[in-house]
């Protein structure tokens, strides 16, 4: 039950999650902030605390690591405000403002800041609107955060918390179906960073996240290569960020999202049969899914992961672009 439930209630996460994105103002711009927040500071918290630091000894990096994971929502403010092209000094302004909260409510801070800084631009009187418009900008920006801090709380963290548990319960069917609804994601318009994000994401349902994106990759460069979809820069460009490839993945959806599926489910049940954690929420992406999981787990434990993750990603690429060939070559041949 706990595992349909925690489906369920993802399944609708991702509808109004790509219901914003695509069609709230600049909801894509917002979303790739939201992503980059997570990168800034929840991959260098993975990184700089619990690998250079903890388990190396580095004093300062230890110190860097932990600060950078407390900044969530300071960097989700400024980034999501500026790449909905805030002015700069009132994004600033409403992400000192925010300090303290997390990365979701910085995220609604910034979105907030985002709409209104170019109607204030207009509005206020020049020479006087930089100092009345950051005197404006950071009452609302924290107002913003304040309303939506109990409304995050209740909602989409609980949501990511009955993943979790979900997770935990039923690691091997979870491992497949989170593993291959993620690197859908993974490799759409949308950002499974971004979701992971908005979910707080952690333990065995965030490590089967990334290892399944990790994985994932090696079925899009096998799919990439065996259809002929572009040249080898684009192979080369989709495993290693599939949004770059956006307007081939687009122009060959059905192939791509179904081997996706089979290659990120393949790997999400490696991470699940190595029970590998990852508490650095937002690193659903292959560059950061590989990173992190070392700072939670034994290296080992992340390598023999990796490595069946990667079998699991090229078989997803091999079986899907085999059907894909079988059934264009049933296609001609009835047409014929």
């Amino acid at each position: 039950m706990e595992m349909m439930v925690g489906l369920s209630l993802l399944v609708l996460t991702l509808i109004i999650f790509s219901g914003f994105s695509l069609k709230a103002p600049k909801g894509q711009e917002a979303m790739s902030g939201l992503a980059g927040a997570a990168v800034a500071t929840f991959l260098v918290e993975a990184i700089h605390k619990y690998i250079l630091g903890d388990f190396v000894g580095i004093g300062i990096l230890e110190e860097v690591g932990s600060t950078s994971g407390g900044m969530g929502g300071v960097a989700a403010a400024v980034l999501v405000a500026l790449n909905m092209k805030a002015n700069p000094i009132y994004a600033v302004a409403a992400a000192a403002a925010v300090a303290g909260y997390g990365i979701l409510p910085g995220f609604i801070a910034g979105y907030v800041i985002g709409l209104l800084s170019p109607i204030l631009e207009s509005k206020l009187p020049k020479g006087l609107d930089m100092i009345l418009g950051v005197l404006l900008i950071a009452p609302i920006a924290r107002i913003a955060a304040l309303a939506a801090d109990p409304i995050v709380n209740s909602t989409l963290l609980s949501i990511g918390n009955m993943i979790a548990i979900a997770a935990e319960q039923s690691p091997y069917l979870m491992g497949f179906l989170l593993g291959g609804i993620m690197k859908v994601m993974c490799t759409s318009p949308l950002s499974s960073m971004a979701l992971t994000a908005m979910l707080g994401l952690q333990g065995l349902a965030m490590g089967i996240a990334s290892i399944a994106c990790v994985g994932g990759s090696f079925t899009n460069g096998i799919l990439f290569k065996r259809l002929k979809l572009g040249d080898s820069s684009n192979v080369v460009a989709v495993m290693l960020e599939p949004l770059t490839q956006a307007h081939i993945i687009t122009a060959n959806a059905l192939p791509v999202y179904a081997s996706n599926f089979l290659g990120g489910g393949l790997a999400g049940l490696a991470a699940a049969y190595f029970k590998i954690i990852n508490n650095a929420p937002g690193t659903a992406s292959p560059i950061p899914g590989l990173i992190a999981p070392f700072g939670f787990n034994s290296p080992l434990n992340v390598i023999g992961a990796v490595i069946f993750a990667i079998v699991g990603g090229i078989i997803g690429g091999l079986v899907g672009s085999t059907l894909y060939k079988l059934s264009r070559k049933i296609l001609v041949t009835s047409n014929a």
